[in-house]
């Protein structure tokens, strides 16, 4: 028998998206809805609790074929926008605590022990979180746009009467103290959020900030912080940081959100494509 064919006749495994409470509203969600590979999305429950679950080929999702995966970065991002959206689904009808990328099980049986498990903890968290959204703050610094507006601003002022060697070192001298005045000016604004909004978030977390592919836009991303918020008072957050840099050149805050709130879920740990 080859490889291929004993491969095909190894039960699939079960992908675990998010845990939640269960009812109709979910239920009618969810139907119909396919996960990874195509699977069927469906519930497992264990006491109130319920595990969004889909089933995974066994060679795509045990340890060589999730390592395999999570190495191939096409592979990844289907894996990671799949899983996103499953999540994002539920949490249109449902408090969720999403799970980490790639928590995968042997069949059934393991999710509803691990849900029996950690059923008090997973209660507890489900409870904090309902009604709650997760907004994402960003604070950009960008010293060439700052330049700009200074530039802009000295348009009209006569220059000084200098040969080019001096024009040159002056020239530098601007921009070193515009780079750092720039970054000292994003960090004040970054500083002022956090005052700005400590009454109304229930709880931040400051992520690393984000770098390369993962912030496209102009400028340095130099605060990448999360805030759970009550989603009544969603549009009072956003309130609080209006205008916050607009009469600071090179230096822009943006919000994101609202969305499930993963950042203040603790999801049980990925299990190496198998537990046992």
């Amino acid at each position: 028998m080859s490889s291929t064919d004993a491969n095909s006749t190894v039960p699939p495994m079960s992908y675990v998206y998010a845990v939640t409470r269960g009812g109709a509203a979910l239920d009618s969600a969810l139907s119909c809805r396919a996960g990874l590979h195509d699977g069927l999305l469906r519930t497992v429950p264990a006491g109130d609790l319920v595990a969004l679950v889909s089933s995974v080929p066994h060679e795509a999702f045990g340890t060589d074929g999730l390592r395999a995966q999570m190495e191939d970065m096409k592979q990844l991002e289907v894996l990671a926008r799949t899983h996103h959206a499953v999540v994002e689904a539920a949490y249109e009808s449902a408090t969720v605590l999403p799970m980490r990328l790639a928590t995968v099980y042997l069949d059934d049986a393991r999710v509803s022990e691990m849900l029996a498990e950690r059923a008090v903890e997973f209660g507890d968290l489900l409870s904090r979180l309902e009604g709650h959204v997760e907004l994402g703050v960003k604070v950009y610094a960008d010293p060439r746009e700052a330049a700009m507006a200074d530039t802009a601003d000295t348009a009209g002022s006569e220059p000084e009467a200098t040969g080019p060697g001096r024009a040159y070192l002056r020239q530098r001298r601007a921009q070193r103290r515009n780079h750092r005045d720039t970054y000292q000016a994003a960090g004040a604004v970054a500083a002022e959020i956090a005052t700005r909004v400590g009454a109304i978030a229930r709880a931040r977390l400051a992520h690393r900030p984000q770098q390369g592919d993962l912030a496209p836009d102009a400028g340095e991303n130099i605060a990448n912080d999360a805030y759970l918020v009550e989603a009544s008072r969603e549009a009072e957050f956003r309130a609080a940081l209006a205008g916050l840099s607009d009469d600071v050149p090179g230096v822009r805050v943006e919000i994101t959100g609202p969305w499930a709130p993963y950042s203040f879920a603790t999801p049980l740990p990925a299990e190496d494509g198998e537990r046992r």
